[in-house]
């Protein structure tokens, strides 16, 4: 007898390449054999996992949601539409491209190369509400910004779009790695169509962030309220437990209606496009997620399938369906206690029940026990070689590139949202003027300060300095720091400059800020400058010094 050989491990030259081809050789054929795609959700293609991260925005109509991709990518784009009134009528892709241009939906859905061939199933009319444009923008390099239609208030408007608006959303959410919801903060209500577009999404709430746009229309005494307001609707329809973070502002480049909340705007601006950056490092780990999760409610919905299947009788099949289906709880229950699966895994029951209700029974099977192993393998063993790839991988990934007034430029401005100790040079009355001696008022009491301590030749030792230094009730170790960058001369102790530089770097801290590693050289003491002679001119000098000097000419002039 021929023993069989063992299948060699596979090798991936990355996670990208890793899911793929995982997913096509275990998660596929499980999902085929057990109807997955027929009452959850269509296979994957390539382009699913080789996309850029998708961030999708959206909320009820003149929200912001278009101004905010364009505040973004700081340019308009084709097809783009602002106004008070609802505009956005469509699902539009902003991708980047050379040229400037726009892609129809019914061409996007036959474009194997891109992530939009699965949408053929939601029909035409969807079709013709779907665009793509692509413009020139370094943004766009690393991320796709997808605009969706405005959720407008009442049944009517939800009914008359042609499509499933809900389960068009959900195919997108599933694919993207941020999700945008927007609230306008003179207009707080949550219509029905938008409460189900959020219940539908809450499978993937950890993509979500929301946004309270417009801010400076309102005072201070309003944005309180109006926060609290949003926090309140929002708790009515979001099932987390966590409190969601809400990013306060007005993501726009006109003039601020109440400038006095400029900072708070800013802070928050950072924070937001802090968490946007890290998408491009972060997208092999959402894919690698996302497909776990997949591979969680194949297994889960197998297992309830194979279920139904052998409690179905040989006769009166429609009566026991109806029965097996009011009574799905149970079904659920028995499977947990067999196979120990968590019904956390499951979508909402009713969806599913609708889903398995549609469903032909006639084609459910029980569980292979081979394919349960193998499934249960590729969760294991294969999953924990692509995690063992993600440090790498996410090292090598880049940051995105985010523009807006504070990403314009990585230049020291005078407009820094926070302070930093570049920031302190704009302060100066002049270009020579030392940073420390900035401020004229701290200036003069930190030479009091050090006057009063006593110094000896002009000097502070360890225990007179620590004395004053001690005063602002740093911990030792912050202290200790604030020594080594203020001690420039390496002498052990602090003349006057270096005990105003300690005092501002005391002063740096307690302000919220975190010292730097090794000292700027604007900070560092005029008097400390080591200003050393070019090397040309060193190199002329000796020259000029070793040269031999002429001989003086004492011929005497012959007379005629």
């Amino acid at each position: 007898m021929f023993s069989k050989k063992a299948k060699p491990p596979a090798v991936f030259d990355d996670v990208t390449d890793g899911l793929k081809s995982i997913y096509k050789e275990h998660l596929l054929p499980f999902e085929k054999e057990y109807k997955f795609h027929d009452f959850h959700s269509p296979m994957l293609e390539d382009p699913d996992f080789d996309g850029k991260p998708l961030v999708m925005l959206m909320g009820q109509y003149s929200t912001g949601k278009t101004t905010f991709i364009r505040y973004l990518i700081e340019k308009d784009f084709p097809g783009m539409r602002i106004g008070p009134e609802p505009t956005t009528d469509t699902f539009h892709v902003v991708d980047y491209g050379e040229e400037d241009g726009k892609i129809p939906g019914n061409v996007l859905a036959v474009d194997t190369k891109k992530p939009f061939v699965q949408l053929k199933q939601f029909g035409g009319t969807f079709l013709s509400r779907f665009e793509c444009s692509t413009t020139k923008s370094s943004v766009l390099k690393s991320v796709s910004l997808l605009d969706t239609p405005g959720i407008l208030a009442g049944e009517k408007q939800s009914l008359n779009r042609g499509y499933d608006y809900v389960a068009v959303l959900k195919w997108f959410a599933e694919r993207a790695d941020r999700i945008i919801l927007l609230f306008d903060a003179h207009k707080l209500d949550i219509s029905d169509e938008l409460r189900r577009a959020i219940e539908a999404l809450s499978r993937w709430d950890d993509k979500i962030r929301i946004i309270l746009n417009k801010a400076d229309g309102v005072d201070g005494q309003q944005l309180m309220r109006v926060y609290g307001a949003l926090m309140w609707s929002l708790g009515k329809v979001l099932t987390c437990p966590e409190v969601p973070r809400v990013y306060i502002g007005s993501w726009w480049d006109k003039q601020l209606g109440h400038a006095a909340f400029r900072t708070l705007f800013e802070l928050e601006e950072q924070d937001l496009f802090k968490d946007f950056r890290t998408m491009p490092r972060g997208a092999a780990l959402r894919k690698l997620n996302d497909l776990i999760k997949r591979a969680r409610l194949a297994r889960v919905l197998a297992l309830i399938v194979g279920e139904l299947h052998a409690n179905m009788p040989l006769i009166r099949k429609d009566a026991a369906k109806k029965n097996l289906l009011k009574n799905l709880e149970e079904t659920i229950s028995s499977v947990e206690s067999k196979h120990g699966m968590c019904s956390g895994d499951l979508p909402p029951i009713d969806k599913l029940r609708e889903s398995l209700s549609r469903a032909d029974w006639s084609k459910f099977r029980a569980v292979d026990k081979k394919l349960l192993i193998k499934l249960d393998r590729m969760l294991t063993e294969e999953m924990s070689k692509l995690i063992a790839m993600l440090p790498a991988e996410v090292a090598a990934a880049g940051d995105a590139i985010l523009n807006g007034p504070i990403e314009a430029t990585t230049d020291s401005t005078p407009f820094a949202p926070v302070r930093s100790l570049n920031s302190d040079r704009w302060r100066l009355s002049n270009a020579g003027q030392w940073t420390v001696a900035a401020d004229g008022q701290k200036l003069a009491k930190w030479i009091e300060s050090f006057i009063a301590a006593a110094p000896v030749d002009g000097k502070l030792n360890g225990s007179q300095a620590k004395h004053v230094m001690m005063s602002s009730k740093l911990p030792n170790s912050v202290l200790s720091k604030v020594w080594s960058l203020a001690d420039v001369d390496r002498d052990g102790q602090l003349d006057e400059e270096e005990f105003c530089l300690a005092m501002y770097l005391i002063d740096y801290k307690v302000s919220g800020n975190d010292l730097p590693s090794i000292l700027p050289d604007h900070l560092i003491p005029a008097s400390k400058i080591i200003r050393e002679e070019p090397v040309e001119d060193l190199v002329q000098n000796n020259a000029n010094e070793n040269m031999p000097k002429p001989e003086e000419d004492n011929v005497e002039e012959q007379q005629a």
